[in-house]
């Protein structure tokens, strides 16, 4: 049996704010948009600790391949769920943070640095909790 307590989580911040926004918002293209992030940064997670056991164990296994696209179905379901016109412009230095630190990830799991992977980890989850959070409080969320 699994102890979900002893599991590594990669993106508390993330999982927690985007589970906040979809039982908070009001609007239901708004509320299930946040649902996705939610899914997605789910999926991510669980990828995440795959991709770690991997590096820990220092095999080249598909766990490692398979982060990268949960990252950007990640990354992606944020951008929707932030709207395009915020994204490409008040929201361009959350958009870059986000990219940035994907990349970050990206290149710590090719190179097998898992003292990179964490610490990029961090901004990545720090990045889209925060896209996440400035979304909720643009819309107005009683929560946010």
């Amino acid at each position: 049996m699994p102890f979900p307590a002893r599991e590594p989580t990669f993106l508390p911040l993330t999982v927690a704010a985007a589970r906040t926004a979809a039982d908070s918002l009001n609007e239901p293209p708004t509320r299930s948009s946040a649902r996705v992030v939610w899914r997605r940064a789910e999926e991510a997670n669980l990828a995440a600790a795959d991709c770690w056991a991997s590096l820990l164990a220092g095999c080249h296994s598909p766990a490692r391949r398979g982060l990268a696209p949960r990252l950007l179905a990640l990354s992606e379901a944020t951008s929707t769920y932030a709207g395009r016109q915020w994204w490409m412009s008040t929201g361009s230095v959350h958009r870059r943070r986000v990219t940035d630190a994907e990349l970050r990830i990206v290149d710590a799991v090719r190179e097998g640095d898992g003292a990179e992977f964490a610490e990029a980890f961090v901004g990545y989850d720090q990045a889209v909790a925060t896209v996440v959070v400035a979304v909720q409080t643009r819309l107005g969320s009683p929560t946010g």
